[in-house]
């Protein structure tokens, strides 16, 4: 009989994956970083018996709960860590700050300027704040950009890196890497200890892809529900799922929808926007983010009001917002033909 094979740690997985030297911060100290932070996130929202309104707001005017805080400073702490990590800016805190609290802006941009590694880190802290208190799955949304800034800049060529953490029944994360002319993309799924975090982090899938059809059984994610009241093509879009029996799988969390349709390989998340029903999710934190997640995967993701690919657009102000269409190719084609026009 033979051996059970001893799954490869994410240690040895980047090293394979982000060879040599060229990107030795963003594999030794970047990634680890924010992989510590999700597994001490993970810890806090374990702790965190009663789930309540911190009493403050973010600067977009959102209420903060305890949990939001907590993940907020664990993920700043973290970054503050990396000498190579020069601005950081969260949802909760929409501004590209110096990571590195010790120094000034303009040391800590020349700290990280004398390295051949500079970065951006952009993140939704805890994503699903509405859906924490009945207990569901919530999760982080990272982006890393290439230099000292996202605003302005292609997310298709700067963005070069891209972490969902879901905090479930156990930790896991999505990480994705794609370096124009240097690193291919590649997606993978990482197991992660609340205990030890990176140090005994596990790949549990090393390859997460996005399947081609024929597919058995099919899955579909409305998002905003309500706007189907006031676009006809959205509600003929949501029957036409039900009346060809496709399976609903829809949670309300951002994370864990779009993660399972990743996990089972397929699958369409679609959240338009109509005149009553605005755009909510932000590009910088939310869809940028998740975009390069899927697209490595494989599939698509698109604006629902254009169909333009979300990451062909640069960034003109953080708090740009828009809505979703993303997952297989097949179906994101389907959605834009019937949704978009």
């Amino acid at each position: 009989m033979a051996a059970t094979q001893e799954p490869a740690s994410l240690l040895d997985h980047l090293a394979r994956v982000l060879s040599g030297s060229q990107h030795a911060a963003l594999r030794d100290s970047v990634i680890p970083a924010l992989v510590d932070a999700i597994a001490g996130t993970s810890r806090a929202l374990r702790d965190a018996q009663h789930v309540a309104l911190a009493g403050t707001a973010n600067t977009f005017g959102d209420d903060q709960l305890n949990v939001d805080v907590l993940a907020e400073n664990l993920i700043r702490d973290a970054l503050a860590a990396c000498p190579s990590v020069s601005t950081a800016s969260s949802e909760e805190d929409p501004i590209e700050r110096p990571a590195q609290k010790q120094n000034t802006e303009h040391d800590s941009i020349n700290t990280a300027a004398a390295s051949s590694e500079i970065y951006t880190v952009a993140f939704d802290p805890l994503d699903g704040s509405s859906i924490i208190a009945p207990n569901w799955t919530v999760g982080t949304i990272i982006g890393i950009w290439q230099g000292t800034t996202a605003i302005r800049q292609s997310p298709a060529q700067r963005q070069i890196a891209s972490i969902l953490g879901i905090y479930g029944p156990r930790t896991t994360a999505v990480i994705a890497l794609r370096i124009p002319g240097q690193v291919e993309a590649t997606c993978f799924e990482v197991g992660i200890s609340d205990d030890s975090g990176f140090n005994d982090a596990e790949i549990v899938r090393a390859e997460v892809k996005l399947s081609l059809p024929p597919f058995k059984t099919r899955y579909f994610a409305p998002a905003n529900l309500r706007a189907a009241a006031d676009d006809e093509r959205y509600m003929k879009l949501v029957a036409h799922y039900i009346q060809n029996k496709y399976t609903l799988r829809y949670s309300g969390g951002l994370v864990p929808d779009v993660v399972h349709a990743l996990v089972k390989g397929h699958g369409i998340y679609v959240s338009p926007v109509t005149s009553t029903s605005k755009a909510k999710l932000r590009r910088l934190y939310e869809l940028c983010p998740l975009a390069l997640i899927v697209e490595c995967a494989g599939g698509k993701a698109v604006d629902p009001a254009s169909g333009q690919n979300i990451l062909d657009k640069p960034l003109e102000d953080i708090d740009e917002r828009g809505g979703l269409i993303c997952g297989t190719a097949e179906e994101v084609d389907f959605v834009v033909q019937n949704l978009v026009g």
